[in-house]
């Protein structure tokens, strides 16, 4: 046998999970999946099965790793995914958008420097502020009214009038909280500030966030700390030491950690993947191009909700190309 998975199914059932050969070594996507709501099958686990990020279940994730882990590939695989559902995507891209921006068709915003993203996250967090009224309005608590009717979030509210959930995705989230001048900060502490409101509050709104960084340690200054603390899922790729393995695991899951600093840099994609649980399990992400990504993002761009409050930071994109051959145009008769 290859590798020998154990895990308790209830009470005095314990599941062995036996393979006789490296799964990962080759990562093949089973052709047909069973597709739920905000639920995205992204990697292949070490036992063969599918591994799927569930926001419904896992609303926060933190995503780390060092330059080419395989951490953008997994990124993109997340927005492919998400990209034919019922869900705005809102990025913030600090490398002048060279991972988010060709697939800009399909995003309802999009920030490519840290001036634009606190005017994004303020804009969410204005935006989120009107999905509770909005809860508020329906909750229904009157005693007349099924406790099975009463709601508390957005996906308890009747479907037509259940505002489409949100997906923010950050690329480097050190570029938020880095600083030199005091006009810089003032916009960090505010951009940090932002983000830690929608962690602990955008669930019942309906709005997940995905933050992807290299580190994100207390050197990135006050308030991440507790931005992470907010984050229950946790991915981490192949890092440059401990220290930052310990970023993602140390407080949950020590082994973990252990493992992440295991993964070969001649296996682009291998991450560790847990929650604030302390359970953990190896994946790989599909190595999936940019321009398949750029092809499906394109293809459902009918699909990008406009929200009001995110209206002045769309992103522009110049009209799709045409398709088809075009014909030499004919002279005209008798000429």
């Amino acid at each position: 046998m290859y590798n020998v998975i154990a895990r308790e199914v209830r009470s005095g059932v314990v599941e062995l999970r036996m393979t006789g050969y490296d799964v990962l070594k080759r990562v093949r996507m089973p052709a047909v999946r069973d597709e739920q709501p905000m639920s995205v099958p992204v990697a292949l686990r070490e036992d063969g099965q599918v591994f799927c990020r569930d926001y419904l279940q896992v609303p926060h994730a933190l995503n780390v790793g060092a330059t080419q882990s395989g951490k953008s590939v997994y990124l993109r695989n997340l927005v492919v995914g998400l990209a034919t559902q019922r869900v705005a995507l809102v990025g913030i891209d600090c490398k002048n958008g060279v991972e988010l921006a060709p697939l800009a068709r399909r995003f309802t915003a999009l920030a490519e420097n840290p001036e634009t993203a606190a005017d994004v996250l303020a804009a969410l967090v204005r935006y989120m502020s009107r999905i509770y009224d909005l809860i508020r309005r329906e909750q229904g608590i009157s005693l007349d009214v099924p406790d099975a009717e009463i709601t508390a979030n957005i996906w308890d509210l009747p479907r037509h009038l259940r505002p489409v959930p949100v997906v923010l995705l950050v690329d480097e989230v050190a570029e938020l909280a880095l600083y030199v001048t005091k006009d810089e900060e003032r916009r960090r502490d505010q951009i940090i500030t932002d983000l830690v409101r929608l962690a602990q509050l955008g669930r019942a709104a309906g709005i997940y966030l995905e933050i992807c960084g290299q580190r994100f340690g207390s050197e990135l200054g006050k308030g991440i700390t507790m931005l992470r603390a907010q984050l229950t899922g946790r991915t981490a790729h192949r890092v440059n030491d401990e220290t930052s393995a310990n970023m993602a695991f140390g407080d949950i899951a020590q082994d973990a950690a252990l493992a992440t600093v295991r993964i070969a840099a001649d296996r682009p994609g291998t991450a560790v993947a847990g929650d604030s649980s302390g359970g953990w399990v190896r994946i790989r992400t599909p190595h999936l191009s940019i321009r398949r990504a750029v092809d499906v993002c394109n293809a459902n761009a009918h699909r990008t909700p406009d929200i009001g409050e995110l209206a002045p930071l769309r992103p522009a994109v110049p009209a799709p190309p045409l398709t088809g051959k075009v014909l030499p145009k004919q002279p005209a008769a008798g000429v």
